[in-house]
Parts: structure tokens; C-alpha cells; sequence
């Protein structure tokens, strides 16, 4: 290296997201959640129902389309699952969607390259301080806290299960970008990764990269993988072919699942059969 030559940028594991994530499949369905602003963002709230509420929040950070029907209902699924769900709009109701003509293709003229820097560096900044929110409105002594995030979201996933007083307990992702080799070597909490066999973000070598950087450090995680799927399978899978539907929902489930384990929501309901 030349003398002030400064070390090159690190590669990606998970590239950055692209003008292909534009594609994908609109679902139909009611969201059953509120809007309300938390920290001057809006953000999508999901009860749980009485009956299964276990008292702790996930936190949904979003894939590029932002709060598009898919992914409210994602949210739902989860507060279903016994979780009060917060979801941030970090694209200020500016969702990629509003920039493409049809189901695929972007409209003429639109600068992909500079939306997404406008709205990641809006998201870098705020995202912490809408998580402070959150737990000052909703958080109680015992409530634990899980996170998920599609495409976009990935690495405030990352970074709210990372240093040593992180966010949440435990997180998780799905279809993955913007994620780097030290985001792998930065989390200190469970990680649950749901992967598409086919996803130009978070390629083959790129996957097994970051599972040897959590084997060796030796972290928590679980890794699902689905053939014959693509990136966006968990958010914008065609819901008229039965494999890409049943993947989408045992990508919400196996999460649930894991965020119920890690939070000893699994344990609890083991020893009592009547819950």
C-alpha cells in the first residue's frame, strides 16, 4: 500500500439493494393495525390478540416497498403470533413501488441510485432514535424486544443485536442487503436467517461466508434455506403457486418461532400446556 493510501472499503456480503428489487407481487388483504408517529416517523402498530399476547414487541424494519399491503400483513402474522408489532416507515411514504410502471419495471426517467441514498441516509440517522421511542411509549420492565428486516432492513438488524447493550434480544432477517463481513462479526444476540436459494443480494459464496463468520465466532444462529425461490420470496412471493405461498409462511413462522425460543416465550408455554 502506497504511503496515505487509506485500506480499501470492505466487500459486500449482502449487496446492496437494486433496481430488480422493484419486482414482485402485490397481495391482497386488510391490515389489521393503527398508524401513529413515534419520534416524527410513522409507524405501523399490530396488537396481538389477548389471548396470545406474550407481552414483548418485534420490531419490523421494512424492505424497499415500505408499508405496502404485503408487508402490513407480515406485521399482522406476527402479532398474531403473540408480538406487539412496530413498524417504521423510513421512506417518509415514499415506497419504491410509486416508481415503477407495472409489476417489474421502473418508470421512465426515475434515478434509482438516488433514492436509495436519500432514504438510507435518513433511515441511518433515525432509526435509532424511533427505537428509543418505541420503548418509552411501549416498554415495560419485563417486555423483551425481537427486530426483523426484509432487503433494506437487514442491517438495523444487524445493529440493534450488536455491542454490548443491544436493542432487542434477538433478530432476524430475510432475503438480506447491505450487509458486510462486520456485521457478522458485530452481533452479540441470536440471528435468524431466512435465505432464498436464488438472491443476487445474498449469493451462494456470500451465505457461506457469513456462516463461517458465525461459526467460528461461535453465535447463535439458525439458518433456513429455501429452494426454487428468489429474493423478495418472503414479502412478494406469487401467492398463486402453493410452493412460494408455503415458503413465505414458514418464513414467518420459523422467525416467530425462533423469537419465541430466544425470549423464553417457548419455555413458558412448554411447562404450562394450558397456554
Amino acid at each position: 500500500m502506497s504511503r496515505g493510501a487509506q485500506p480499501a472499503e470492505p466487500e459486500w456480503l449482502a449487496k446492496p439493494s437494486g433496481a430488480c428489487c422493484m419486482k414482485g407481487h402485490l397481495h391482497e388483504g386488510e391490515p389489521a393495525g393503527t398508524f401513529e408517529h413515534l419520534a416524527d416517523i410513522e409507524t405501523y402498530v399490530s396488537q396481538p390478540p389477548s389471548e396470545t399476547a406474550n407481552g414483548h414487541v418485534v420490531l419490523y424494519f421494512p424492505d424497499v416497498f415500505g408499508f405496502f399491503t404485503n408487508g402490513l400483513l407480515v406485521c399482522d402474522a406476527f402479532a398474531k403470533a403473540g408480538y406487539l408489532v412496530l413498524g417504521i416507515d423510513y421512506f417518509k411514504g415514499d415506497p419504491i413501488y410509486m416508481h415503477r410502471d407495472g409489476p417489474k419495471e421502473p418508470k421512465e426517467g426515475f434515478d434509482f441510485e438516488a433514492w436509495l441514498t436519500k432514504h438510507s441516509d435518513f433511515a441511518s440517522q433515525h432509526v435509532s432514535g424511533w427505537i428509543d421511542a418505541v420503548k418509552q411509549k411501549y416498554g415495560k420492565q419485563e417486555t423483551k424486544y425481537a427486530c426483523v428486516g426484509y432487503c433494506f432492513g437487514a442491517p438495523y438488524v444487524m445493529n440493534s443485536i450488536a455491542s454490548d447493550s443491544p436493542a432487542c434480544e434477538v433478530g432476524a432477517f430475510a432475503h438480506p442487503a447491505f450487509l458486510k463481513e462486520q456485521h457478522f462479526k458485530d452481533i452479540q444476540r441470536p440471528l435468524f436467517l431466512s435465505c432464498a436459494e436464488h438472491d443476487f443480494t445474498f449469493e451462494t459464496d456470500a451465505r457461506n461466508k457469513a456462516l463461517e463468520i458465525l461459526r467460528e465466532a461461535k453465535k447463535p444462529y439458525h439458518l433456513q434455506l429455501f429452494s426454487g425461490v428468489e429474493h423478495g420470496f418472503a414479502l412478494r412471493c406469487d401467492l398463486s403457486k402453493p410452493y412460494e405461498r408455503w415458503a413465505k409462511e414458514q418464513s414467518i413462522r420459523g422467525i416467530a418461532e425462533y423469537f419465541d425460543l430466544q425470549l423464553g416465550v417457548y419455555e413458558k408455554r412448554t411447562q404450562d400446556p394450558n397456554k
